[in-house]
């Protein structure tokens, strides 16, 4: 079916529209979400919500290369959901690393502000007295929440040395905030 007939259907609110489009588009459609997703399962949502979206907006939209438009629609998605995706990975990432820091650490809620002025004063008295390879690898893991690999690659060691200093340091921590009565 050409185009203009596909986009008449639209204007005219017939499911065949979707349909129509599914037949000429949908590999088309499909290959650019997948080359963005790389999900079987992504992409199909992907392509769901393009038709959707497609529906919503013709009218009053009338485009002049369907394939194009749809193409776009789908491309402006899976970009969409590839960020929204890349973002709870890291907040997963960063919820891992913040549990590695969990029995160092005071509960947030109950900070008063003195609280927390005597806290990060605790914190940097514990930075300045570690050694600076183990004070960079510290700040490298919970600070800029970096992987273990890439601590240890930036560091030029190995993973488990890097584990073991992160332990070692992390143990030290929390001592240090016990003797200064942060943390009991």
């Amino acid at each position: 079916m050409e185009d203009k007939r596909i986009i008449e259907l639209f204007f005219e609110r017939s499911e065949k529209a979707i349909e129509e489009s599914g037949k000429k588009y949908g590999g088309y459609i499909s290959s650019v979400a997948f080359s963005i997703l790389a999900s079987n399962e992504d992409t199909e949502e992907v392509v769901s919500d393009t038709y959707l979206r497609a529906w919503n907006s013709i009218p009053p939209q009338r485009p002049q290369k369907l394939g194009a438009y749809l193409a776009t629609i789908a491309r402006n998605l899976a970009l969409d959901r590839y960020a929204a995706r890349r973002k709870e990975k890291e907040n997963l990432a960063a919820e891992a690393v913040l549990d590695e820091l969990a029995d160092c650490l005071p509960d947030e809620g109950g900070l008063s502000v003195v609280d927390e002025v005597v806290l990060r004063d605790a914190v940097n008295s514990f930075l300045g007295s570690l050694t600076e390879q183990n004070r960079i690898i510290f700040m490298r893991r919970y600070w800029y929440m970096l992987p273990v690999a890439k601590v240890a690659k930036l560091s030029g060691l190995g993973e488990a040395t890097v584990k073991t200093i992160l332990h070692r340091t992390r143990k030290q921590f929390k001592e240090h905030l016990e003797k200064e009565g942060i943390i009991i």
